[in-house]
């Protein structure tokens, strides 16, 4: 099969929507099938055997964004792919779809960041009602061109439905579990880094994502005071400046380990203790299942995507993100009782094991193929 991928994001960016397209790539190759990617500039000229077109973009709080262009189109006639993979589809992906359209190629679009709830959040209490009204109008615009909207959770399937996303299916998201392990503690480079971070034998809440604003790490103030507690954050953002000053204000002895990949995250993982995730606007979470698959117990918002991934009180513990004692509550919990940690990380390597990125792209391939149904037979 030919697969045309259109993203929001790409490489050097890093966050859920480069992973996804990423993994899907080096799979779609090893299963012998044909691709190209098109990114918003700057972009590497190729990726896993297969041609990256970069393609205009402007800066927005240090993130590249595509700018819809006739390039787009001219990529796509050029390539002749039989099938069109949007990526989180806003700007550049809506373009993809609207010229998918007029070359008559069928379309999957996969939903993943809920951009009016992060529109709703950076407008303003003010405005935010009305951002996030007229997000939902252009993703409802948008995904209505698509053949198939592929969302990554339960929840993110019922919000598309109730805002009138049609033609819709659940598509979640797989983990490299070879790279993602408990091996990794016995590494000389983890027990190095594990004796930076815990010298006096302190227990490590790790956090690893994007620090932006939408992350709402400033959740993590709410562990202050909390014995033999060290608080390690993995990433870079917009907001590594603030975030590190709310928890330095609030008394929470953080460090900021900054932007890792592969290995080094594979360490970091193994390193912590427990994983933390604050974010209430997930649609899946993926750093979620890189914890598990490292075998931690995941403390996460009962809220979006996290729903499909913690299973409460056997992997991981939901909190309620209304209550602002609920986070430090299971945190604390956790933190006192190791077997229990352990107990739980076990569970949470074993339930994620078996969802490899092949398996996952196996169940792509067959939506592929349902979007090239459905067009044939609306022809």
């Amino acid at each position: 099969m030919r697969v045309a991928i259109v993203t929001e994001s790409f490489l050097p960016s890093l966050n859920g929507v480069t992973t996804s397209v990423c993994r899907v790539a080096e799979c779609l190759r090893a299963k012998g099938h044909d691709a190209v990617i098109l990114a918003p500039r700057p972009a590497p000229s190729s990726f896993a055997g297969y041609a990256v077109h970069g393609l205009a973009s402007v800066p927005v709080r240090q993130f590249p964004v595509g700018l819809p262009s006739g390039e787009v189109e001219s990529a796509l006639a050029a390539f002749g792919p039989d099938v069109v993979h949007v990526a989180s589809p806003f700007v550049l992906g809506a373009a993809g779809l609207s010229a998918a359209q007029r070359l008559g190629v069928p379309t999957v679009a996969i939903y993943q960041t809920d951009m009016p709830s992060y529109l709703s959040q950076h407008a303003g209490r003010a405005l935010g009602r009305g951002a996030a009204r007229a997000a939902w109008r252009w993703v409802r615009r948008v995904h209505g061109m698509a053949d198939l909207t592929l969302a990554p959770s339960s929840a993110a399937l019922a919000e598309l439905d109730a805002h009138g996303v049609p033609r819709t299916a659940l598509w979640a998201r797989g983990v490299d579990a070879a790279l993602f392990h408990p091996g990794w503690r016995a590494d000389a480079g983890t027990r190095a880094l594990r004796r930076t971070l815990a010298p006096r034998g302190e227990v490590v809440v790790g956090y690893v994502g994007r620090l932006a604003p939408e992350k709402e790490l400033h959740r993590l103030a709410a562990l202050r005071g909390l014995p033999n507690l060290r608080v390690a954050v993995v990433g870079d953002g917009p907001s590594r400046d603030e975030d590190r000053a709310t928890l330095t204000e609030a008394g929470v002895d953080a460090v900021f380990l900054g932007r890792r990949e592969g290995d080094d995250l594979a360490r970091a993982y193994a390193a912590f203790d427990l994983f933390a995730h604050t974010g209430t606007r997930e649609t899946f979470g993926q750093t979620l299942q890189e914890a598990a698959a490292s075998g931690l117990p995941v403390v996460a918002p009962a809220r979006g995507g996290p729903l499909d991934l913690v299973d409460h009180s056997r992997t991981g513990l939901l909190f309620d993100p209304d209550d602002d004692l609920s986070l430090r509550d299971c945190v604390g919990h956790l933190a006192g009782d190791r077997a229990k940690r352990e107990a739980m990380g076990r569970a949470a390597r074993d339930r994620v094991a078996s969802r490899s990125w092949s398996s996952l792209t196996d169940e792509l391939l067959s939506h592929y193929a349902a979007a090239r149904r459905a067009r044939l037979t609306a022809a």
